[in-house]
């Protein structure tokens, strides 16, 4: 047996080894990869849910503090509006971490989760600040009522409202008979929200009046019920009050399309005198697009805000049209008026130069000599020129250019 033999054998047994463990390493590797990024998934997901429940919390307590304001002073609000603040303070920062994720660059999955981690935490510390401000405005409100926050009254206030709430059906049904459901959604909203809240007050009221039967506190149940009604009561009366702000923005609609209209026939005249041809093709655009608003009226007739709404854009977009002709006309007009004395200084200064290189003779060299003739040119277009604007250019051209000539020529002239 030859000599080598056995340490090739040593050799080709390591090497088959260490090729199998670059492979299991390799395998590992691409095993951790695979956990990152599906953890760095879950997570994300974890955060776009969080984000939601946050931007609704928030929206919600903003409502509630408008209320609570309304009701009892900005004073009685004041901390719990700093505390809403905070929470959406962390929630704009979860927002701009959400828009790192959501972006089209490849990120990295212990990047992305890491993102994610920061958002799940930004998030629920915004819902306990959110929470702590409920609390703290469920307090107040328990304070303003005093007495009337006791589970007689309660139980009363509630029998109110259940009434109230279970007309509610009626009142969508008389709207939804002459409003498009596009003209409902505030209402819709305002019912279910009520209905919701009333839900929440009379299963608080009921566990309290056991609580209170068996002798043990109920304080606290008893202000949540309290809560509840209160946003049980302003949102049947939004609810109650959409009847008639349809109806005033239907008055709305109507005088939005008499200005409309009065203000198309104005912009029409405008139009017909204006000598800017562009600016009369935007103002005609303008005049066209408010007519196809009036003509389209029929289509919007049962939902009279988004009918007030689109009159007031036609009309806000005509008036911006109305105002550049306008600027247009201003600026032809002031041209006109300026031109003859454009031209008059430009003639005086074109003869000063002129005779100024005649004195000058040989030494005025070519330098002074094309200044006037640039001069002569830009007067002569500024005589021949049909709009007055660029008439006006030329002319003032001609005087800058003809005083360049004359500087020239007196310079020149020195170094004879």
């Amino acid at each position: 047996m030859p000599t080598w033999l056995p340490s090739l054998v040593v050799f080709g047994a390591a090497a088959v080894l260490a090729v199998v463990a670059v492979v299991a390493l390799r395998r590992a590797a691409s095993r951790r990869v695979r956990r990152d990024v599906a953890a760095a998934d879950e997570a994300e997901v974890r955060a776009k849910q969080l984000i939601v429940r946050v931007d609704d919390a928030v929206r919600d307590a903003d409502r509630e503090i408008a209320y609570a304001e309304a009701q009892f002073g900005a004073a009685t609000a004041r901390d719990t509006r700093v505390a809403v603040e905070r929470a959406r303070a962390r929630l704009r920062e979860a927002f701009l971490l959400q828009q790192r994720l959501d972006d089209a660059e490849p990120d990295s999955a212990v990047d992305r989760r890491g993102w994610a981690a920061r958002i799940d935490d930004l998030c629920r510390s915004a819902l306990v600040e959110l929470a702590e401000a409920d609390g703290a405005l469920a307090v107040r409100r328990r304070r303003e009522r005093g007495a009337g926050a006791e589970l007689p009254a309660l139980r009363d206030e509630e029998a109110e409202l259940r009434r109230r709430v279970d007309a509610s059906d009626g009142v969508l049904a008389r709207l939804a008979s002459r409003y498009d459901g596009s003209a409902l959604g505030t209402a819709r909203t305002a019912a279910e929200r009520a209905r919701a809240a009333h839900a929440e007050a009379e299963s608080a009221l009921a566990e309290a009046g056991r609580l209170v039967e068996r002798g043990q506190p109920a304080a606290e149940l008893l202000a949540g019920a309290a809560d509840a009604l209160d946003r049980a009561r302003r949102d049947l009366g939004e609810l109650e009050g959409a009847e008639a702000d349809l109806a005033a923005a239907g008055g709305d609609a109507e005088r939005a399309a008499v200005e409309l209209d009065h203000d198309l026939a104005a912009a029409r005249s405008e139009r017909d005198a204006l000598d800017d041809a562009d600016a009369a093709t935007r103002l005609g655009d303008a005049i066209g697009d408010g007519a196809a608003a009036l003509v389209a009226r029929a289509a919007f007739a049962r939902d009279p805000m988004l009918d007030r709404d689109r009159l007031r854009a036609a009309r806000d977009r005509l008036e911006s049209a109305r105002a550049a002709a306008r600027t247009a006309q201003a600026r032809l007009d002031g041209a006109r008026g300026a031109l003859d004395g454009a031209i008059s200084i430009a003639e005086g200064q074109v003869a000063v130069a002129r005779a100024a290189i005649e004195r000058g003779g040989g030494a005025v060299g070519a330098a002074a000599r094309t200044r006037l003739a640039e001069a002569e040119r830009q007067l002569r277009n500024a005589r021949q020129e049909a709009d007055p604007v660029v008439a006006l250019d030329a002319a003032r051209r001609a005087t800058a250019r003809a005083t360049d000539a004359e500087d020239l020529a007196r310079y020149d002239g020195l170094g004879r």
